[in-house]
């Protein structure tokens, strides 16, 4: 993020959970853990945000429609259609969708199971 970037807040995002898996019944040391898939739709003009980091939530994205801004160390990268990127311990960013139709993207992660 560059020096006094101001980083909006989320707006014009919808999030659908497609699926879930417990890891701690598949992966021994995986316990609490769980891998998830979700479809997330960012409007024309929506924001993905606030700053968030990926420290103990690994993932990777991949682009179905639209176009998706990604802002990570003071730098915006595109992604179109059939184009994604990982998500690791060093990924700190936000995005939006600067285009005029909506964008989606799938999102795979693993992430702390919720707890009953």
């Amino acid at each position: 993020m560059g020096v006094g970037e101001v980083v909006p807040e989320t707006a014009g995002v919808s999030v659908e959970l497609l699926a879930t898996v417990d890891l701690g019944g598949e992966i021994d040391g995986m316990e609490g853990r769980q891998l998830r898939m979700r479809m997330v739709t960012i409007a024309p003009g929506g924001v993905f945000g606030p700053l968030h980091d990926h420290a103990g939530r690994p993932g990777t994205v991949y682009i179905l429609s639209g176009t998706i801004t990604d802002h990570r160390d003071g730098v915006a990268t595109e992604y179109g259609p059939g184009a994604g990127w990982p998500e690791d311990r060093n990924t700190s960013h936000w995005l939006e969708n600067r285009g005029a139709v909506p964008a989606v993207e799938i999102s795979v992660d693993i992430v702390a199971a919720p707890t009953l």
